[in-house]
Order: structure tokens, then sequence, then C-alpha cells
């Protein structure tokens, strides 16, 4: 999800990239102008050439990447017809990115969604949407292998409550059972068909 590549031109991409890694190790309130700045390097006069809406822009910014970073993950996992195997990728990328960053960093959407009502008006409906395009692909996906519409309602629902709830408690306990627990309770209830 970030990237520390310092390309020529890509001073905007590097701030986003920053913030998206800052906001998943701190929440909205550690993503300030100065450390976003420390972090890609970018000079300070980039901020407001590239986000004239400042700080705030930023943030959302940073959050709808990573939000479409995830988005595009499960509608490519999706478009292989197999929600089982979804789930599986999806475990098999938190799992990485909590051990890569050594449990510092879990997922920014919830980041937002936790702490950034009072510091980022906007915050509350870009999260909201973000949500919305996982719960309704993981449902679209379910619907089309089969599920009756309001089983696949409920269960995209589970599945997306409990991978967020798992990396949270992974990063608390800095073990990943908590992910593997997840998967391996899910999976077998993506098998299981009711009559339409």
């Amino acid at each position: 999800m970030t990237s520390q590549r310092r390309t020529p031109g890509s001073t905007k991409q590097r701030m986003l990239d920053s913030a998206v890694l800052l906001l998943r190790e701190r929440g909205a309130a550690g993503v300030t102008v100065d450390a976003v700045l420390a972090h890609s390097g970018a000079p300070r006069g980039s901020v407001y050439h590239h986000f004239p809406g400042g700080r705030n822009e930023m943030v959302l910014g940073a959050v709808r990447q990573a939000g479409d970073y995830i988005t595009a993950l499960v509608d490519e996992s999706v478009a292989d017809g197999d929600v089982r195997r979804t789930v599986e990728r999806l475990v098999a990328f938190w799992k990485r990115a909590l051990t890569k960053t050594d449990y510092r960093a879990g997922c920014p959407v919830v980041a937002m969604a936790i702490d950034s009502r009072e510091i980022i008006p906007d915050a509350a409906a870009v999260v909201r949407e973000i949500f919305a395009r996982w719960h309704d692909s993981l449902r679209e996906a379910l619907s089309a292998d089969g599920f009756p519409h309001d089983r696949a309602q409920r269960l995209a629902t589970l599945i997306v409550s409990a991978l967020e709830g798992a990396i949270i408690l992974c990063r608390t306990r800095r073990d990943l059972t908590p992910l593997d627990d997840v998967h391996t309770e899910i999976a077998p209830l993506l098998g299981e068909l009711e009559p339409g």
C-alpha cells in the first residue's frame, strides 16, 4: 500500500503513500503536515501545491487511495468467482502487511473511522463509502455464487467485520492467530448454500 520510491515527478504520490502509512500506524490525529513531509522527503511548499485544501485534503486523499487499493484487491479476487479464495487472499494480504510493519500498521480506513470525526469533517462519509464498496463487492460475489440475497448481505457484513476486527486483535496481540481463526471459521460458511 505504500511505496518509498523517490522518482522525479512523484512528490504528490510520495506524500499520499506517507500519509497512508502514518494513518495506518498513528491514526488520523497522527497525520500532520510535518510528519508527512518528514516521512516523504517532500518540500514544504508542495503541500498546498498538491493539496490546496491542506492537511484534511491530503488525509482524505490517502484514505481514498487505501480504500481503492483494497477495493481493487477484492474486485480482482471476486472476478475469479470464488469468494472463499477472496477471503484467503485478503487474509494473506493483511498477514503480510502486519508482519512487514511489525504489527504497527493496521487498516487505514478503520483508523480514519475511529478518530477522525472532529478532526476531519468529511471523513465519516468517505469511510462509509469505502466500507460500502467492499461490502457490495462481496455481496455481489456471494449472490453470483448462488447465495440468496439476504444471506449474501449478512455474509458480506460478517466477512468485512470479522477481518477488520481480526486485524485489530492481531495488532494488539502481536500475533496472526486472529486472522487465521477468522479464515478457518468463515471458509466453511461460504460453501454452505441455503435453498433459494
